[in-house]
């Protein structure tokens, strides 16, 4: 094809499709244990304080925000023999890949894991490596936009989701049943080597992240050349301009700090609040693996049928309704296994509501601007919002952290507990709450040129 000839996309196979999906796979396995279990292992485990260990994951947080930004709109810049995304795939995967090992395995290199110094910033700078590394979904996902007609990206965004909560399902299992136990031991002697049972699926975890992507990369065919004539600081003022783009990045924003006090708090809730078992870790994992496809199908079919606007703010009122549901560890109980099952229920409900959308939203409004613009700046609509969102979540990760350091209370005969675990949840409702009325009042999701 000729640069001077409208590029087209062409309609694409289930196959192709799929394999595209495919690294969100590895993606939201290493992406849920930093964000799961990242603050308990390292709090309940190694002892570290909670307000440091909030610090380190809200550098992350900051760091992501920053990376992702560049790693769009670099991205938008050139269009190479191997296209636009493909470079920064090659290049940033295996750096995710060798984060996660090292964040998760600090006794490979540390020689004395009673150093609270040194191991805060052990988790504080292998936290920045991972998060700056996962910015190669920026790239990623920006190349939907490209490869996919808008009609298809439901579908694609299902796909992915599907392997996000195949990931999520993997990372359930192995966090709430495999990092918890070794998480216990570790509170009885720091020391305690990992046994073979964590130890492979970590390293197995960060080779599958680089395999994923590399097969992509390799596999999935360069996507046209839209042609980007204007220079990078032009396309980012245009980008700001986008008054609609701008109104979501910050919906996304305000909805990003209730979704990352609730995703980073939910495994201390169940494992210090619930005082779940392994038998009873093993059931709850069950039931969220099989409510995720439930739920996934669900919302996929709900936004074909009512338009993305009014999916989404069902979602935020399901949240605002059910988030609230960790005061009930205020009730004494012989078993908390039902309130752990509804607990997940309601989270894999709700949560694979919400992951569907940034998928479809961020190529969405890219293709809408091309559509006035001629240019198709996908790399920095997908990018910009990570500068928002990674702020407000940042600002969630400290506050979880502050408010793990309430003092512990204690209910009926279990084991003492903080009161932040309580009151994470309905404070998670509050703000989805806002979001709910501003997304009503200010933000488009459904377009005309859709139908």
């Amino acid at each position: 094809m000729s640069e001077t000839e409208e590029p087209l996309r062409e309609k694409t196979s289930t196959g192709r499709q799929t394999l595209y999906a495919l690294p969100r796979l590895g993606t939201s396995i290493v992406l849920g244990i930093e964000s799961w279990a990242l603050l308990t292992l390292y709090t309940s485990g190694y002892g570290l304080a909670p307000l440091l260990a909030g610090f380190a994951i809200a550098m992350g947080y900051l760091t992501i925000a920053t990376a992702q930004f560049l790693l769009g709109w670099f991205s938008d810049a050139k269009y190479t023999k191997l296209g636009r995304r493909k470079p920064y795939i090659i290049i940033f995967a295996p750096l995710l890949g060798i984060s996660i090992i090292f964040l998760l395995l600090p006794s490979l290199i540390l020689p004395d894991l009673n150093d609270k110094n040194a191991l805060f910033l052990w988790m504080l700078v292998w936290d920045i490596i991972f998060r700056a590394s996962y910015a190669v979904t920026t790239p990623y996902q920006a190349w939907m936009a490209e490869l996919f007609e808008v009609d298809e990206r439901p579908k694609v965004s299902q796909l992915q989701n599907t392997f996000n909560w195949i990931g999520n399902g993997t990372m359930a299992i192995f966090t709430l049943i495999i990092l918890t136990t070794y998480a216990r031991a570790l509170e009885t002697d720091v020391t305690t080597s990992p046994p073979i049972e964590y130890l492979l699926p970590v390293i197995i975890f960060g080779v599958l992240v680089v395999l994923l992507f590399y097969l992509i990369a390799f596999l999935v065919p360069t996507e046209p050349h839209f042609k980007i004539e204007i220079s990078l600081k032009e396309s980012l003022k245009a980008t700001v301009k986008n008054k609609n783009f701008m109104l979501i990045v910050l919906m996304i924003g305000i909805s990003g700090f209730g979704w990352s006090m609730m995703v980073t708090g939910m495994l201390k809730y169940t494992q210090d609040a619930l005082h779940l078992g392994t038998l009873e870790y093993v059931i709850v994992a069950v039931v969220l693996l099989l409510c995720i496809f439930i739920f996934l199908y669900f919302w996929r079919s709900r936004i074909q049928k009512k338009g993305k606007k009014a999916t989404l703010l069902l979602v935020f009122l399901l949240a605002v309704c059910f988030f609230p549901i960790t005061l009930l560890a205020l009730i004494p109980m012989e078993s908390y296994l039902i309130l752990g099952i509804i607990f997940m229920m309601g989270i894999a409900a709700i949560l694979g509501g919400w992951f569907l959308f940034p998928y479809i939203v961020y190529a969405d409004v890219a293709e809408d601007d091309e559509k006035t613009t001629g240019e198709l700046k996908a790399g920095i609509y997908a990018g910009f919002p990570s500068i928002i969102l990674n702020i407000f979540q940042a600002v969630g990760a400290i506050l979880i952290g502050a408010l793990f350091e309430l003092p512990d209370i204690v209910v009926g005969t279990g084991d003492p507990f903080t009161l932040g675990l309580l009151i994470f949840g309905p404070i998670c409702s509050i703000i989805l709450l806002v979001s709910y009325f501003y997304t009503k009042k200010y933000v488009t999701l459904d377009f005309e040129w859709e139908k």
